[in-house]
């Protein structure tokens, strides 16, 4: 497969059907190296007979021919002008362009950005926090020794995974931007809507669930703070959960993904796993996309939440009770599942974060 070559400039391409013209190839064929070469879109099968048509009555320019009606002002060279200043600063606008290119309309330099370059504005995307080489490569050899397990013992591995994390659930939360698109005809006002901003009164979940479902919920008390000690009597209480809930992963062996919080990375924490008995897959840091909970469970868990509003903590644990509970199988299932992709990912992409 070719590497298509992004943004051409139109007399390049026109060149290449010159050239493939003189050698006798057929316009459907030169229509096919193109698109293989420069993208599908970079010039349509009708506009390549176009001018194969007009290379053979004898047409010699591959350039535009300007019109004695309205001369065209977009050049080869005021394109290449044009991408040169935006390449400078990506965060330009069509008025500082303007005041680079004083000569050219603003409705020209707009052509020149958005049709012929095809430039797009886009929000940078926000992540935990800027890696480093040395935090890449952690990644990588993590996801390395993930698959590397998986493609040895299958689901097998995948049975015996138990994962879980905290997470705070707010009395108000608000709905995101999406929960609140809706379809309008064009003619009609975009609805207004206040902002409301997250309750600072909030309880503290932790849920530990694995490819069958949730095996332990647990809240917080009110003033009380996630700590080594308290998360070690967490996963105590996990255990007699997996005793009771899933017979037999005692003995084949509970292989634990969290990641490496304080409390979970803590001294007295990991003699308490020693102790239990269970592996641990090894979890780099700044790395909250290579576990399920955040952007899985309780990604669900907060849209639902979204605009449903609490008077009581007690209201805010049943409502999380229910919810958990009355998921399909298949939800945390999948979550275990997508586990092999995300690593996977992780290593296409040479370490950087995984898109959500």
């Amino acid at each position: 497969m070719f590497k298509t070559i992004d943004q051409p400039a139109d007399c390049e391409i026109r060149s290449v059907i010159r050239f493939l013209t003189e050698k006798n190839v057929s316009a459907a064929e030169i229509h096919r190296q193109i698109s293989d070469v420069y993208g599908p879109n970079a010039m349509s099968s009708s506009k390549v007979h176009k001018w194969v048509r007009a290379l053979k009555d004898g047409r010699e320019n591959v350039h535009d021919e300007p019109r004695s009606d309205r001369p065209s002002v977009i050049t080869d060279d005021l394109v290449k002008a044009v991408d040169e200043k935006i390449r400078e600063d990506r965060r330009f606008t069509i008025s500082t362009l303007a005041l680079e290119f004083p000569n050219v309309g603003r409705t020209t330099l707009h052509k020149v950005v958005f049709e012929k370059l095809k430039f797009r504005k886009i929000v940078c995307t926000l992540v935990p926090r800027l890696l480093t080489e040395e935090h890449k490569l952690k990644r990588m050899a993590c996801a390395l020794d993930f698959l590397d397990r998986y493609h040895k013992e299958g689901d097998k591995f995948l049975e015996r995974i138990v994962t879980g994390d905290e997470t705070w659930v707010s009395h108000i939360t608000p709905e995101s931007k999406r929960m609140s698109m809706e379809w309008r005809h064009t003619n009609l006002p975009v609805r207004v809507k206040a902002k409301r901003t997250i309750s600072t009164r909030k309880v503290m979940a932790t849920v530990f669930w694995d490819r069958h479902g949730v095996l332990l919920v647990e809240f917080m008390q009110q003033g009380t703070t996630i700590n080594a000690a308290a998360y070690c009597a967490t996963l105590t209480k996990l255990r007699r959960a997996i005793q009771n809930k899933r017979r037999g992963l005692l003995t084949s062996g509970v292989v634990l993904l969290h990641d490496n919080a304080s409390p979970h990375s803590a001294i007295n924490t990991q003699n308490l796993i020693r102790s239990f008995g269970w592996e641990q897959i090894d979890h780099p840091p700044y790395s909250p996309d290579m576990a399920q909970n955040d952007f899985h469970l309780f990604r669900y868990l907060k849209e639902f939440l979204g605009g449903k509003r609490f008077d009581t903590a007690d209201e805010v644990k049943e409502e999380v009770q229910d919810w958990l509970s009355s998921q399909a199988a298949d939800v945390y299932e999948v979550g275990i599942q997508k586990l092999v992709e995300l690593y996977d990912k992780c290593i296409n992409k040479h370490g950087k974060y995984v898109e959500k």
